[in-house]
């Protein structure tokens, strides 16, 4: 992890959020990597908070996606850790979020953990 991927990582990330193209932002991820997110316990009514794989999130994603059609992510930090990113955004509806990207091999998100503001 390097300031430039940081910086890469989260234009590209922000991009593809910003343009609800989930084709996109699956491709910074792993095929079986996990989610873990209090959305996908009120969402997807997985009591756990967490999906594992790339088609399980997209299930997610998309459904997401559908109940906030404007969405718009605005990245407020980006924080560099070991073999991790954090990045600290306004989400739907004014919330804040930070969400923790744990990296593998060729740099693809293996875990994702997102936080909300309460």
């Amino acid at each position: 992890m390097d300031k430039e991927f940081a910086e890469r990582f989260a234009k590209e990330w922000l991009d593809a959020w910003n343009a609800h193209d989930v084709d996109k932002i699956l491709g910074h991820y792993a095929e079986d990597f996990e989610m873990h997110s209090p959305a996908i316990i009120q969402l997807m009514n997985e009591p756990s908070g967490r999906l594992r794989g790339k088609n399980a999130v997209r299930t997610y994603w998309v459904k997401a996606l559908a109940l906030v059609p404007d969405l718009k992510f605005k990245l407020q930090a980006t924080l560099l850790g070991v073999q991790s990113i954090t990045l600290c955004y306004e989400g739907a509806r004014g919330r804040m979020v930070a969400e923790v990207f744990h990296f593998g091999p060729g740099h693809q998100v293996i875990r994702a953990d997102a936080h909300y503001s309460v």
